[in-house]
């Protein structure tokens, strides 16, 4: 079984660090809290960690921007929420058009954190089942066999069964056969809705 989601908080003043880390304990959140932007880096999520990150922005020796343009070249997908003052706005925008999803501007009070990173989590949420949905559908595409794919490939062009046995060269209930199949594989109903699902993964071969 998988572990939940955890916050990871990334500070490197201790007392804001120990009361941050406290507040999001006390509303039932899995907190990671880290002294150093190296320190979390050397302890990165896995790729399949679930939660957010928070970074201060004014650290050393490495600042929350300068983690963040790493975990961006390391590919980690998870929200990055930071914590920044009125003077590192600028920059902070900039991350925004990167990727980051969200920003505190300090001072700000404990309810107004819970609340953005709870929003961090359920996005962090609806990302991960999409993924995972996304996955399970690939997973179907190619569990089908060779035939299988051929006759779903005509008929989410539209062909109709008799045109699709022609150029297979296969009997018509044979075509009405792997359709069936292919429908209930996929969890679909008709032919429009293949065609829209496989125009969703276009990573899916065209050919075997």
């Amino acid at each position: 079984m998988s572990p939940g989601p955890t916050v990871h908080l990334v500070d490197d003043e201790a007392p804001v660090r120990d009361a941050l880390t406290f507040l999001l304990r006390s509303h039932g959140l899995t907190v990671g809290s880290y002294a150093s932007g190296p320190e979390f880096l050397k302890h990165l999520p896995v790729q399949s960690a679930r939660g957010c990150i928070v970074l201060d922005v004014r650290m050393e020796p490495m600042s929350g921007l300068q983690v963040f343009d790493e975990l961006l070249l390391r590919k980690v997908s998870l929200p990055v929420l930071f914590l920044s003052g009125h003077g590192d706005i600028p920059m902070v925008v900039d991350a925004l058009q990167k990727g980051a999803v969200d920003f505190l501007e300090k001072p700000f009070s404990g309810d107004h954190l819970v609340q953005r990173v709870q929003r961090a989590l359920e996005m962090e949420a609806e990302h991960y089942a999409a993924t995972e949905a996304r996955a399970h559908i690939l997973r179907c595409l190619r569990a089908l066999t060779s035939r299988e794919r051929a006759v779903m490939r005509l008929v989410a062009a539209g062909k109709l069964n008799k045109v699709i046995a022609y150029e297979l060269c296969i009997a018509v209930r044979t075509v009405e056969a792997h359709r069936s199949r292919v429908f209930e594989k996929l969890g679909l109903r008709s032919a429009a809705e293949l065609a829209t699902l496989l125009a969703g993964f276009p990573e899916f071969p065209a050919e075997d």
